[in-house]
């Protein structure tokens, strides 16, 4: 009979640039592998580099697990520029970040993506300052104390000031001792929650002959065991649970945090390469996204609405047409009811929210984050693709969204027209001229308020002739200066030109971006 899983998990992310190390750290740490680790894929032998994630474990004593020991499992994210997007959805499951630097180079490009990763994503944080043993013994300590004090410098303007930084040769076994204490020190037991829905985030997949096909993966929320039900994101599947181990070991429940394999029947594993298992609804499939955002400060490239970015949502990355809104009050939460601000780029320091329109739909639950960045940008060029991030405020779960649903979404332009004054009828109207063309429907306008330059209020009341002059009546008269502006203050005196020409008419009115009828408000 299967048994209950022993120790507690803690799972921690092993990030860095390309060729840091990564793949050798966590095979040095490592007791148990699973089947997808230390670059078994055939094409991350034949290139020399992680190509995938790759999991492992070993158990660590610890007072704060109630068996004494944790079950650290180990994510190897893949540290080339192209597959940031693999890093990315393996930093959505971990509770801790050792970050990998080649203390030959020290910080490059791809070491600072992955911290601005860890982040968003994680709140502890473990510098390995990996290949010492290249160094000369006589130079070691000096060159780690300078690259000790330059990742210092870097992590000060992070929530990772202070962390600490391990020097450690992982091919010659140096300072691995001393990391393992560092991490026992630095993790904790962490928050897991078994009630609530399931929801699996599922890296791997494959046939065990005679048992089934095995999904494996991290539990996000929630638990599990033998003989329940499991839905498969997006292919409308419903499978039983036939079986369940953690690294190789049998057990009968597993609970959020736990890296796992489940079994199940019937089950072609080409279906799902990667993706979500979950119970309950909890799991939705999205055509559309709303997020609140936060711009990363490292990112110096331009972000306007007209260009597309990639939307990263666990292990799904796909493009996304991105609209930009601030709210017209201070409320902090989204609502469609409420009315929102076109913003043609995110705003410094204000609160504002973007709809994704997604090219591809994805599976997500509520709160989630999202990462948005440019993976298209040039990975030989030292620059940050990571643009800006999120939580989920909004889903669009019906395909059609676009036609049926975003004209509820209130998301205005303000537009602005300027006239001038060409000659007053009496003291309540005036004629204006050069605020619409000639061929200008201008009874579109009619009850929109106007303000001239002299102060006064008005309300359009229609065309005036065929040029495109309109009549505007003015709601409390023209004041006598007005008056005395365009009579000339003498009776039976038409003002001059000069005068009419320096009289404005100012129309501000709101154009809902979704508004089919393109219809004008104030």
């Amino acid at each position: 009979m299967p048994a209950t899983l022993q120790h507690e998990n803690f799972n921690i992310g092993i990030l860095g640039h390309v060729d840091s190390g990564k793949t050798s750290l966590a095979k040095i740490l490592s007791e148990v592998a699973s089947t997808a680790c230390f670059d078994k894929n055939p094409q991350s032998k034949e290139r020399g580099i992680t190509l995938d994630l790759g999991f492992s474990s070993f158990t660590l004593d610890h007072s704060d697990a109630a068996s004494g020991k944790f079950l650290i499992t180990l994510v190897d994210c893949p540290g080339h520029a192209s597959l940031l997007k693999t890093v990315i959805g393996g930093a959505h499951i971990i509770d801790m970040m050792i970050l990998v630097v080649d203390i030959n180079k020290g910080m490059q490009t791809q070491t600072a993506e992955c911290l601005i990763i860890g982040e968003l994503t994680c709140d502890k944080l473990l510098v390995v300052l990996n290949k010492t043993d290249m160094i000369e013994e006589a130079k070691r300590d000096i060159k780690i104390e300078k690259m000790k004090k330059k990742i210092l410098a870097t992590l000060s303007q992070t929530k990772f000031k202070d962390c600490p930084i391990v020097p450690v040769s992982a091919v010659e076994n140096l300072g691995i001792d001393n990391l393992i204490a560092t991490i026992s020190n630095k993790i904790s037991l962490p928050t897991r929650q078994d009630s609530g829905d399931f929801v699996f985030a599922v890296d791997h997949c494959f046939i065990v002959k005679g048992q089934g096909s095995v999904l494996t993966g991290t539990c996000l929320q929630g638990s599990i065991k033998i003989g329940d039900i499991i839905q498969v994101a997006d292919l409308k599947l419903e499978r039983k649970v036939k079986s369940i181990q953690v690294f190789k070991k049998s057990v009968n429940k597993i609970v959020q945090g736990d890296r796992a394999g489940i079994c199940v029947a019937q089950f072609d594993p080409k279906l799902l390469e990667r993706g979500l298992v979950f119970t309950g609804t909890i799991v939705q499939k999205t055509y559309g996204l709303i997020i609140d955002i936060n711009k990363i400060k490292y990112y110096k490239g331009s972000i306007t609405d007209k260009m597309k970015y990639h939307v990263s949502v666990g292990h799904d990355t796909v493009l996304a047409k991105i609209t930009f809104f601030t709210p017209t009050t201070t409320s902090e939460n989204f609502a469609m009811d409420n009315e929102y601000v076109f913003q043609e780029t995110v705003v410094e320091d204000s609160k504002q929210f973007a709809l994704l329109e997604l090219e591809q739909p994805v599976q997500c639950i509520k709160n989630s984050v999202v990462i948005i960045s440019r993976l298209d940008m040039n990975t030989n060029t030292p620059a940050c693709r990571l643009a800006f991030h999120g939580t989920i405020q909004h889903m669009f779960l019906n395909q059609s969204y676009v036609e049926t649903d975003l004209e509820q979404l209130k998301i205005f332009k303000w537009k602005e027209r300027s006239g001038l004054v060409d000659r007053m009828s009496n003291d309540y109207e005036i004629i204006g001229k050069d605020l619409f063309k000639k061929e200008t429907n201008i009874d579109l306008f009619v009850n929109l308020k106007v303000t001239l330059s002299t102060g006064e209020v008005g309300t359009i009341e229609g065309s005036f002739g065929q040029s495109g002059k309109f009549k505007v009546y003015i709601n409390d008269g023209l004041k006598d200066s007005t008056k005395m502006l365009l009579g000339s203050g003498k009776k039976g005196k038409a003002a001059s030109t000069e005068n009419y020409q320096r009289t404005a008419i100012n129309l501000k009115f709101k154009r809902y971006i979704f508004d089919k009828n393109k219809s004008m408000k104030q």
